[in-house]
């Protein structure tokens, strides 16, 4: 008999409604909480047979200079979860390689435009200060050289906004403009506020800048998005064995649309997107999701160029399946989910 497992954090919402899509579907299933990651590792060579859903780990530190060591951390662990599949007891619905791939901004990124996809076009933009100059120097230059007036700045680990910034410049003023959640903290050096606030002097956009290029980041185009009334909106798209199963606008009055800064959800259905380019958009999510081998399921986040309405993949995340609007009304992501691991246990 195989055994499902769902690898998680006690008393979160993923874990939560799992085991209520679960119960509704009659699936059993055996939680195992990161906490308790060697000592369950150990129980992995019994020889019994598994099929693990992987949540991401929780962590409780706010510091942006810590994402790195986090997220290799996080990696380490999930290379000993791929050598013990290797001997063949051990599967996943999204396998851990998978899950590594999607996890680095950059490499998911570059994979993306090899295989000639429509993504939002990162910045030939260097974080080897070798020259001297300060890194938003170095990035005002390359701004000019290209032509953008503005770009979002990401750290290459991480998610739910942490570090991400958008920054616009005026290039005959000089004005300038940086949206960000990171802040300089007196104890904790760069932190993630989880509050989005805005700088306009110059002497203060530079310095919180500058430490925030010091982190490995990734530059793109800052794309005018399509707009819904007074807001402008990107969208989230939860892939599930190949086929978009829920798709989420996310509206807001700034650049940046997470929604736990206080920005507005709206099912897609709600705002009047053309049936072509709903096709297209979910054409895309379905390329995108044969581009990473081990993948069943995903959230993708894409943007509509304004006026046009063409999709790009701003970014995917192999574990982006937690979406409230869902969870608290119909929970059809999870139980989606459920019935798949249901399906392969039977099969």
């Amino acid at each position: 008999m195989i055994q499902a497992v769902l690898l998680g954090n006690a008393d979160t919402k993923r874990t939560e409604y799992f085991r209520k899509a679960a119960q509704q579907v009659k699936l059993s299933f055996f939680f195992a909480d990161w906490n308790d990651f060697e000592v369950w590792k150990a129980q992995l060579l019994d020889g019994q047979k598994r099929l693990v859903k992987i949540d991401p780990p929780l962590w409780k530190s706010c510091s942006l200079e810590e994402l790195d060591s986090l997220v290799c951390d996080y990696i380490r662990k999930l290379d000993e979860l791929s050598e013990i599949a290797a001997g063949g007891t051990l599967h996943f619905l999204n396998h851990p390689q998978a899950i590594k791939d999607l996890l680095n901004k950059r490499d998911c990124k570059r994979k993306l435009e090899e295989a000639g996809l429509a993504v939002t076009k990162m910045l030939a933009y260097s974080t080897d200060f070798s020259s001297g100059d300060a890194p938003a120097t170095q990035l005002v230059e390359v701004m000019r050289r290209t032509g953008m007036s503005q770009v979002f700045i990401k750290p290459v680990n991480g998610s739910g906004a942490a570090g991400i910034s958008a920054f616009r410049i005026q290039p005959k003023t000089g004005r300038m403009a940086l949206y960000t959640c990171a802040a300089q903290h007196p104890a904790h050096g760069l932190i993630n506020t989880k509050r989005l606030r805005c700088f306009r002097e110059q002497k203060e956009v530079f310095a919180l800048l500058n430490r925030i290029l010091n982190l490995d980041c990734i530059v793109e185009r800052w794309y005018a998005k399509a707009q819904y009334g007074e807001y402008t909106y990107d969208l989230r798209a939860v892939v599930q064995d190949g086929s978009v199963e829920f798709l989420l606008g996310r509206l807001s009055k700034g650049p940046i649309t997470n929604l736990h800064l206080n920005n507005h959800p709206l099912e897609a259905s709600e705002l009047g997107i053309p049936e072509a380019v709903l096709k297209e958009t979910a054409c895309l999510c379905e390329k995108a999701m044969g581009c990473f081998s081990g993948l069943r399921y995903a959230g993708i986040d894409l943007l509509l160029e304004k006026n046009s309405l063409h999709p790009k993949i701003i970014e995917m995340n192999a574990q982006g399946d937690l979406i409230y609007q869902d969870i608290f009304h119909h929970n059809r992501i999870y139980r989606r989910e459920a019935e798949m691991m249901r399906a392969w246990i039977a099969g």
